[in-house]
């Protein structure tokens, strides 16, 4: 065969070939790549990548518990910090969707020990972050940063200020009590402003309304109903919780320690979930089966909440509406003590990140970015 011929071939043969795609083992080794800086002899991730409903890389980095040297292996329940909030959320959309309550009236009709705010504070307004409800920083200092200026002079048993996070300890009531209170920040519907008191107090009208508290209802109208038997709101400090990844994070000397909780009142935070539930209520975004009608109920799920933008994102209920490479994308990060978390959902892709960490330590939000990024080119 002529030279020239044979040039002609191949030629015609390369410029008919699909261009090579970002498939799944490619894919893998990525994400591997990503978390390769994650010790065997410290804490770590359960990653879980999904595509179409199921998982494309499921794993885990790192130990589950130093002290006995458990690796994670994908199946471990992690505390799910601000995550959380659009479980909580769906409990306040699921009784409202049942009538018993209304997302724009305002929460001291159902909680009327909360102190008058002089001006209306919509439910709606608390699930997407523009109630006005200040923070953590109006109680205490904590590893997020100190105590505001204008904060109450909330002391501990032994008479100093009070510390939150694993020093010293308020139940659910006594919290309440303190978050009662507390002035409003700033006005309602005024501008984003993110409040883990307010999502705390979601959980106190879904206990005032139903009759059960957050962790009931939500087990009895959402896990149990969607087959998420591996997840629970913990309200618990001691109670046993099998197969749980414990919390660590290196002090100044650079060893790790234990980084556990000890404040266990829920709706900002407190899930403990593990990826395979995870996938499941992913899955349910897609094929809803709750509410009355579940299309038009995850639709509303998914509105935002108030036209309202932080960092260019609009917020519904529990979930950051961003842009990334082009895609629709529902992200939430989270971050207490001994755990780091983000959960990402591109419903045009159909393809999810989890990731639960135990290494409070961890840049999760670049873990989390690289990954995403990974994720997004898979066809």
């Amino acid at each position: 065969m002529p030279k020239s011929l044979l040039t002609m071939i191949v030629g015609c043969l390369i410029s008919t070939m699909a261009p090579l795609s970002y498939g799944q083992s490619t894919l893998s080794r990525d994400i591997d790549a990503i978390f390769s800086g994650i010790s065997d002899n410290g804490p770590g991730c359960s990653v879980g990548l999904a595509k179409d409903g199921e998982w494309i890389h499921k794993t885990g980095y790192g130990l589950a518990n130093m002290e006995l040297m458990v690796p994670l292996d994908g199946s471990h329940l992690h505390r799910m910090a601000s995550v959380s909030k659009q479980f909580t959320a769906m409990a306040v959309l699921l009784l409202a969707d049942e009538g018993k309550l209304s997302l724009n009236a305002d929460i001291r009709d159902y909680l009327a020990e909360l102190r008058p705010y002089g001006a209306t504070v919509t439910i709606n307004a608390m699930l997407g972050h523009v109630s006005g409800m200040g923070d953590y920083d109006l109680i205490a200092g904590s590893y997020e940063g100190p105590k505001a200026a204008n904060g109450i002079d909330l002391k501990s048993a032994a008479g100093g200020e009070f510390r939150l996070g694993n020093e010293d300890y308020l139940t659910i009531d006594e919290f309440y009590a303190v978050v009662a209170q507390l002035p409003l920040a700033q006005a309602p519907d005024e501008g984003f402003r993110y409040s883990n008191l307010a999502y705390f107090l979601l959980s106190m009208l879904v206990e005032t309304v139903s009759g059960e508290t957050l962790r009931e209802y939500a087990d009895r109208r959402m896990f149990t109903p969607l087959g998420m038997h591996n997840s629970f709101f913990s309200d618990n400090p001691v109670e046993i919780v099998a197969n749980r990844a414990d919390g660590y994070v290196k002090n100044e000397d650079g060893q790790y320690i234990n980084d556990m909780t000890n404040l266990f009142w829920v709706g900002d935070g407190g899930l403990h979930t593990n990826l395979d539930d995870m996938l499941i209520w992913d899955t349910h975004f897609y094929a809803p089966r709750l509410g009355n009608d579940p299309t038009s109920f995850i639709a509303a799920m998914n509105t935002p909440n108030s036209a309202h933008e932080t960092n260019g994102r609009l917020y519904a209920n529990g979930q950051n509406i961003n842009s990334m490479n082009g895609e629709l994308v529902f992200t939430h990060s989270g971050g207490w003590l001994g755990t780091s978390t983000y959960y990402a959902r591109a419903p045009e892709k159909h393809a999810s990140l989890m990731m639960m960490c135990n290494d409070a330590g961890l840049d999760v939000g670049s873990l989390a970015e690289q990954s995403l990024e990974r994720l997004l080119k898979i066809d």
